[in-house]
């Protein structure tokens, strides 16, 4: 089904996305076309699910990026997962598993900001917030 070089072509996406089929082609030593065909087969199986954007945010103004562990109170959680979709500062979100329901990564402008939506989330549980220092990169 995936064979080593299919491995390669995703570990070159998953750097960047934007590589074309010759780029690839010239990194792994397959023509264009041959690229095309094992990008579009990798699709077709569901394998590449989607493309993505990586945006610098602080650059947009919102220096802060937090992870938000949310215990939700008893009852909440039907009404937290409906709405969660309208707090524009939630880039990602995950239910887990352990003491925690909910795992949030947060872009915000400030402190202010950051209180303003632990106030928000207040509502449906118990927030604990971790800073984010730094973006550890893998060496892929």
């Amino acid at each position: 089904m995936v064979d080593g070089i299919d491995n390669r072509i995703i570990g070159l996406l998953r750097k960047n996305s934007r590589y074309s089929f010759a780029e690839i082609g010239r990194i792994i030593s397959l023509s264009p076309s041959s690229v095309r065909e094992r990008i579009q087969k990798l699709e077709d199986l569901g394998i590449i699910e989607s493309y993505s954007l990586k945006v610098n945010y602080a650059l947009l103004g919102y220096g802060m990026e937090v992870f938000i562990l949310l215990k939700i109170f008893d009852g909440k959680l039907k009404y937290f997962l409906e709405e969660i979709h309208d707090f524009v500062e939630v880039e990602e979100a995950y239910r887990i598993t352990g003491p925690y329901n909910i795992h949030i990564r947060a872009i915000l402008r400030d402190q202010k900001h950051l209180q303003d939506f632990v106030d928000r989330l207040i509502n449906y549980g118990s927030p604990t917030t971790l800073l984010i220092l730094s973006d550890i990169e893998k060496n892929l």
